[in-house]
């Protein structure tokens, strides 16, 4: 599309609209970026329906389109107000996401000034992201690794969208790391060394799954593991009781039981690891992200034979437990079990770039950096 053709960009206010929200990646990525793994649309959907997804309770998001002049969709992108994060912070920020555009400078700078021009009128200072629609879900831009494809729950992006970024104005707010282990270069001798002193240190200490038959009592403990964990956190917002209950609907299709770890100290949860299986292994099959009418069988079939790597989203341990090595436990367990389970290699992802002592520790286990992930972000003036 040339640069100069004429851009309008309008609200989404329709089911219509939406659907054409929903449905533009499809059309965009897959004979373009072959790396690109289709979400289910049921799940973009309902991240989208502010009748089925909890973040409406505290949030509001606008949805814009960006058409060329001959009406086709050519972008899009999310103005975001993130209620629990301006309740943590007080710090005006707003935030965008779902931001997809043609490699076309004045798409992104039509889409990105109709996000600001939204975020402002509400009285945001700033606006950061990409976040699809909080740090709670998926988010970040890809920045480098774009020749392998993204694990579950992770973004994937064209490289260029970083320059139109910058180009626009905004800058890099933090850096974030995805960190590879496989089996066959994992540093297992060193692994147990630490944890047979971590056990010596910490006496009492003991670890076991979760407990399938009482998954959502299990859940909300690890919910109050985490907003702990997590509070001081780069960015952090804790995730409500109904946002963490909906996350729990939609990984217990997916999630292995035997490897969702809590640590215990004398018979109380201190701290918690869970890791899923790589659905996008399975998912980069179906064509279109629909699971009707065929999808739903490559997906079975895929899911049943297809996995073999793990993705460590979350894990989080109790304040006054930290610096005492637990989380060496779960990682060894993880490390030890997945194989086990047939899963040869794990993601950790993302980490933090100022978290200097967990990248140290995963390093030293023989993981590797394999993907950078940023978040951008500009002042609104």
């Amino acid at each position: 599309m040339a640069a100069s053709a004429p851009i309008q960009i309008r609200p989404v206010t329709s089911r219509a609209d939406r659907d054409a929200f929903v449905d533009w990646p499809y059309q965009f990525y897959p004979e373009r970026y072959p790396n690109w793994v289709p979400p289910l649309r049921r799940e973009e959907h309902a991240t989208l329906n502010p009748d089925k997804n909890a973040f409406f309770d505290h949030g509001e998001m606008q949805l814009f389109l960006a058409e060329d002049a001959s009406g086709q969709v050519c972008g899009r992108i999310a103005a975001i107000i993130n209620g629990m994060h301006l309740q943590k912070y007080d710090d005006d920020t707003g935030f965008f996401g779902f931001f997809e555009t043609e490699n076309d400078p004045a798409v992104a700078k039509a889409l990105l000034d109709a996000a600001e021009s939204w975020l402002r009128a509400r009285d945001c200072i700033r606006m950061r992201g990409p976040t699809n629609p909080s740090l709670n879900d998926v988010s970040g831009l890809l920045v480098d690794g774009f020749d392998r494809r993204p694990s579950v729950l992770m973004p994937y992006n064209p490289p260029y969208y970083a320059d139109l970024l910058t180009d626009y104005g905004f800058e890099r707010s933090m850096t974030m790391w995805a960190y590879y282990a496989h089996k066959r270069y994992a540093k297992y001798d060193r692994l147990r060394r630490g944890v047979d002193i971590v056990k010596r240190r910490t006496p009492g200490l003991s670890l076991r799954t979760i407990d399938p038959d009482n998954l959502y009592d299990e859940a909300r403990t690890l919910l109050d593991i985490y907003n702990e964990a997590w509070s001081e956190n780069w960015g952090h917002v804790p995730m409500s009781e109904a946002e963490f209950t909906q996350l729990v609907d939609s990984l217990k299709q997916v999630y292995d039981p035997r490897l969702v770890y809590f640590v215990e100290h004398e018979g109380e949860p201190v701290a918690f690891a869970l890791s899923l299986p790589n659905i996008n292994q399975a998912l980069r099959h179906l064509d279109d992200g629909r699971l009707f009418p065929t999808g739903w069988w490559t997906l079975l079939m895929r899911t049943t034979y297809g996995i073999s790597e793990l993705r460590m989203p979350l894990m989080g341990i109790r304040k006054a437990y930290q610096g005492k090595g637990i989380d060496a436990l779960m990682v060894l367990e993880t490390m030890e079990r997945g194989p086990e389970y047939g899963y040869d290699a794990c993601e950790t992802s993302w980490v933090l770039d100022t978290n200097e002592r967990l990248k140290n520790a995963i390093e030293s286990i023989g993981a590797i950096r394999d993907k950078e992930y940023a978040l951008f972000e500009i002042a609104l003036q």
